[in-house]
């Protein structure tokens, strides 16, 4: 039994609340267990220099800790980043950009803030999440007001961590399992079930193909159930 007394495959209590800026396009708080991050969504009439030109728009991220996100207080980071939160920023707008059609979404940015404001574990999987929420909303008001011609969200994306501590794979660890991990996962899933990204490496350890194929099993059943949580957030 684990500590919080849930089953191997079973998530934490998972929330979003939606709509909790009154300026950006798209906004939701994301909650899972005790792991709480503020996203939103900013809509921008302008591309990367690069794109400029094609049609085409772009979804980038950032993310960032807040200094008392932890059980001691962090360093506010500058313009120079952790190497963590470059790759984990990366991560969430990889994650988004593999469900929208950019040709659809124009010459338009949208960017997505992910701000920890409690961590618990999984703090850059459930970004993903509620970066996805913050998103789906933004692109709903541009299609609203007429600045697009439809949603370009082709499915959903949500993630996921998995792990096995002790021996057994577990779903959606908090920091005290993450902390204890032999081996350590994160997945990224579609809304049709297709992988979109895999992190995953054995913590002075190594992992057979069954315990893998165990992980991967439980990030399935997860992610199906946050699109749920995801839709009835999006249609409350």
């Amino acid at each position: 039994m684990r500590s919080d007394g849930r089953q191997p495959d079973q998530l934490r209590p998972v929330r979003f609340l939606t709509d909790v800026s009154i300026h950006a396009e798209g906004s939701c708080i994301v909650e899972f267990g005790n792991t709480r991050i503020f996203c939103t969504a900013s809509v921008e009439d302008r591309v990367p220099r690069w794109l400029k030109g094609s049609g085409k728009g772009w979804v980038t991220a950032e993310y960032r800790m807040l200094p008392r996100a932890t059980d001691t207080r962090g360093r506010r980071e500058g313009d120079k980043l952790k190497g963590r939160t470059s790759e984990i920023q990366r991560l969430i707008g990889r994650s988004l950009r593999a469900v929208i059609d950019l040709e659809k979404l124009g010459e338009t940015l949208i960017t997505i803030d992910c701000d920890v404001l409690q961590a618990d574990g999984g703090t850059r999987t459930a970004s993903v999440n509620g970066g996805y929420v913050a998103l789906a909303i933004a692109c709903r008001k541009l299609v609203a007001a007429g600045r697009i011609a439809e949603n370009p969200l082709r499915d959903h994306v949500a993630a996921v961590s998995v792990g096995i501590v002790d021996g057994e794979a577990l779903l959606d660890l908090p920091y005290v399992e993450d902390a204890a991990a032999d081996v350590d996962m994160n997945v990224v899933m579609s809304g049709s079930g297709e992988l979109i990204e895999i992190q995953g490496t054995g913590e002075e350890c190594t992992f057979t193909r069954a315990q893998l194929n165990a992980l991967l099993d439980h990030a399935e059943t997860g992610c199906a159930a946050l699109v749920d949580f995801q839709n009835a957030a999006l249609d409350g």
